[in-house]
């Protein structure tokens, strides 16, 4: 038998590479440790697995605590809409910049850097109650933006991060890679759900008292951004065009020249992103409308206090995290387009109940099974996304497929804020529920025809 190694991106390297049905080999050790370390990742992988649990307790953490936080300070519900307007509106500009800047210059840089910008947000906080400085920094950290079991918002880094992954592994694995991603979020996530027990009873606390009361929690947030920061200064970048499933010259869509630096829209996956624009347009509608507002419901509706939410969104993350892992295995089942729609419709019916509920126990129960049906379809879509765009094109289509959906995010939650202050905490929901329907019947009718590489290999063999 030709020796098989395997070589620090995870790619099968040897006698064995060319052939796409001979299977991976088993790497020393029980189950435990094939769990842990499987045969396609590699040293890359593990160390952005490390990378994102950090990310995620930073994230998790700060979608606990800033709404509260930033309501302590007297923040109405329109003025926190207008503070994520202006987080979300940096956030899609770093996206972009991000996912043009490393297609031609490398992953490495974003994924070392952004993180360090959210540190920077997170110490800011921590000791300034200045309006001015906590809307900079919190835009430039892209901070407490989303909620606290949202596990998979790891800021404007992910278009260089999902390129990264997709660069280290062959098609075949690429599902079970998010997966795993999602999976190491939602770990990561229910630790910052915990970490909300740092903030002291905070129902009536504000300026000074407030700050000192959160200090805590944001310097935690600080450290565990630097974490991941420093973790992916060990990453060696991949070669595209020498992935396993890009070999040979038809497929080498490689990364533009040292000497071109011009940003441009990708040509070759242009198809795709006019796609992704019209479908995550209506879907970062939706989630601006509830998605930064959920913590701030539970305040508002039932006095929910900041460990209070965030254990609840532990206990989401710890129950969700099966879900991300069965993603691979319910796509090769159903179809992955197939899967994501009806994860989204079933997310969309959800988030009616869940606001009718009379106490908060209920509604966080229904939002338990609404996360954890969500969590399914989170990872199939940043495959699906990243798996038919053009090698050389990868983090520019991550990035800009997400830009009007960013967009669209930044400006509906001003109309939340308007509607939880003047007409009512529950229609805001209602309306997110029927405009995520209408995305989960667009993206059917958009990409049924068009299965991942994956699934025609499937088909063909």
């Amino acid at each position: 038998m030709p020796a098989v190694e395997r070589g620090s991106g995870g790619a099968v390297t040897g006698a064995a590479a060319g052939s796409r049905e001979q299977p991976a080999p088993l790497p020393p050790g029980g189950w435990l440790h094939r769990a842990a370390f499987p045969s396609w990742g590699g040293r890359n992988f593990d160390v952005v697995v490390i990378a994102r649990i950090a990310m995620s307790v930073g994230r998790s953490l700060a979608g606990v605590v800033t709404p509260i936080y930033l309501a302590l300070e007297g923040f109405n519900a329109f003025e926190l809409s207008e503070y994520v307007l202006v987080v979300a509106l940096c956030a899609a500009g770093l996206s972009a910049v991000v996912g043009l800047w490393s297609d031609q210059v490398g992953r490495r840089p974003f994924l070392v850097g952004m993180p360090l910008l959210t540190a920077l947000a997170g110490g800011i906080f921590a000791f300034s109650g200045s309006v001015p400085l906590l809307f900079v920094f919190g835009a430039l950290g892209s901070f407490g933006r989303g909620a606290g079991a949202g596990a998979g918002a790891i800021g404007p880094y992910q278009p260089a991060e999902s390129a990264f992954v997709t660069d280290l592994v062959d098609a075949r694995f690429r599902n079970t890679a998010f997966g795993r991603l999602a999976s190491a979020s939602a770990a990561g996530s229910t630790l910052g759900g915990l970490l909300a027990l740092l903030v002291s009873s905070s129902a009536h606390l504000h300026g000074a008292a407030a700050t000192a009361a959160f200090r805590p929690a944001f310097l935690a947030i600080a450290v565990v951004s630097v974490v991941a920061g420093l973790a992916a200064v060990w990453l060696v970048e991949p070669n595209p065009s020498r992935s396993p499933q890009h070999r040979g010259p038809d497929r080498a869509g490689s990364r533009r020249s040292k000497g071109d630096r011009r940003w441009k829209l990708p040509q070759r996956s242009r198809w795709l992103l006019y796609r992704l624009w019209a479908t995550n347009t209506v879907n970062g509608l939706a989630i601006g409308m509830f998605g930064p507002f959920v913590t701030y419901w539970f305040f508002r509706r039932y006095g929910a206090s900041a460990a209070e939410v965030g254990v609840l969104f532990a206990v989401i993350n710890v129950v969700s995290m099966v879900s991300t892992l069965s993603a691979a295995g319910l796509a090769r089942r159903w179809g992955l387009v197939r899967t994501t729609s009806l994860v989204r419709s079933a997310q969309a019916l959800l988030l009616v109940p869940m606001v009718l509920s009379p106490t908060f126990a209920v509604a966080g129960a229904v939002y338990l099974v609404r996360m954890v049906v969500q969590r399914i379809g989170m990872p199939l879509r940043q495959s699906y996304t990243i798996g038919l765009a053009d090698p050389g094109e990868r983090a520019s289509v991550a990035a800009l497929s997400n830009l009007p959906s960013q967009l669209a995010m930044a400006g509906s939650p001003l109309l939340t804020g308007y509607l939880f202050d003047e007409v009512s905490l529950s229609l805001p929901f209602e309306i997110a529920a029927a405009l995520q329907f209408v995305n989960a019947a667009s993206f059917w009718a958009l990409f049924r025809k068009h299965p991942p590489e994956e699934e025609r290999h499937a088909t063909a063999s």
